[in-house]
């Protein structure tokens, strides 16, 4: 049984609302009920799927984090009908010296697998990452070894003429001076083949925001980048045409102590039912019940509606503009003639 989203007819949400998820981690084992390697309740992947189609989630863009994980990501992404991209994630890049037959093998691998992707007709890859430094966990992977593999991948979106979908923690000074370096400093690195791309997960300050949107890149925002009030205040500073929504999930929920919660406790009950379901926990798992402590898809809405609240934006014309960003960032044809 398959999940299948894109149709023309597909139900909406209350007040007709349409979200891309940028952002989802659907690999996760978690989605399979598999928590730290333990099976804790029944899969119910396809369940956690058409929650969020009925939510109004008419997509989504499956991260990929290393290049066994991209393969799966654009195998899900082919069987629902969904999007995905393909890269390695700054605390994954010690798989490239650690692979069989070395960084190179390990780089062709990678380009080998987004060109035979784009070959194909009506092609689910959609950009390269998730890419980019992450200084808060060198332990992954030193410094040096995240600066090297980033400038790595920033060559594959030049060559394939991708968007980036970026990781940037802790790590903004030398996050923006390779992205220039590599010819990315000017209209998403347009001079050098980029397609410009996404910082996603966004938890920076607002000069760095300004910086990169001057770049011309799009800044991702999901519940971890509404946790305090200085976080609220930067998403401020955003210019709506430069925003993007994304859950990461499993990831990234607002939770009862984020300062984005005073503005999800002020949302119609009817929208408030539709993002934010009834939970239980996965050791009371029930099917057809969101899992408590897992992020889904289903709450990108609510992702929407405190950006409204933030920006003085209504809801409605907040959720058609970032449809129109994740559509033109992207280059989603198909949905995009919905």
């Amino acid at each position: 049984m398959h999940a299948h989203f894109g149709s023309v007819m597909e139900a909406s949400t209350p007040a007709g609302e349409r979200f891309i998820d940028i952002g989802v981690n659907l690999t996760d084992p978690m989605f399979r009920g598999n928590y730290h390697g333990k099976q804790k309740h029944d899969d119910d992947f396809v369940a956690m799927l058409n929650r969020a189609k009925a939510a109004g989630v008419k997509s989504m863009i499956i991260t990929g984090g290393s290049l066994e994980e991209s393969r799966t990501a654009l195998l899900l992404a082919a069987e629902h009908s969904l999007y995905a991209t393909a890269g390695c994630h700054p605390t994954r890049v010690g798989e490239f010296d650690k692979f069989g037959d070395g960084p190179d093998a390990y780089l062709h691998a990678l380009d080998e697998l987004i060109h035979d992707h784009l070959k194909q007709p009506n092609t689910k890859l959609v950009a390269i990452g998730e890419c980019g430094l992450d200084y808060d966990r060198t332990h992954f992977a030193s410094l040096d070894i995240q600066r090297k593999y980033f400038r790595v991948q920033l060559s594959l979106a030049k060559k394939h003429h991708l968007p980036l979908f970026l990781h940037s923690r802790a790590a903004h000074v030398d996050f923006v001076t390779i992205l220039r370096e590599e010819g990315f400093g000017v209209d998403g690195g347009a001079s050098v083949g980029g397609k410009g791309g996404v910082v996603h997960s966004f938890t920076g300050t607002s000069s760095e925001v300004a910086e990169l949107m001057d770049m011309g890149f799009y800044i991702g925002i999901n519940g971890c980048s509404l946790k305090t009030e200085e976080n609220l205040e930067v998403v401020k500073s955003i210019r709506a045409e430069r925003l993007l929504l994304e859950t990461d999930a499993p990831w990234c929920s607002i939770t009862s102590t984020h300062a984005s919660k005073k503005y999800i406790d002020k949302m119609p009950a009817a929208l408030h039912d539709q993002y934010f379901p009834p939970t239980r926990k996965p050791e009371k798992f029930t099917t057809g019940i969101s899992v408590k402590g897992r992020n889904e898809p289903v709450t990108i809405g609510g992702i929407a509606w405190v950006v409204s609240c933030l920006l003085g934006i209504s809801f409605e014309e907040i959720s058609k503009l970032i449809w129109k960003n994740t559509v033109d960032t992207f280059n989603l044809e198909t949905v995009g003639k919905l």
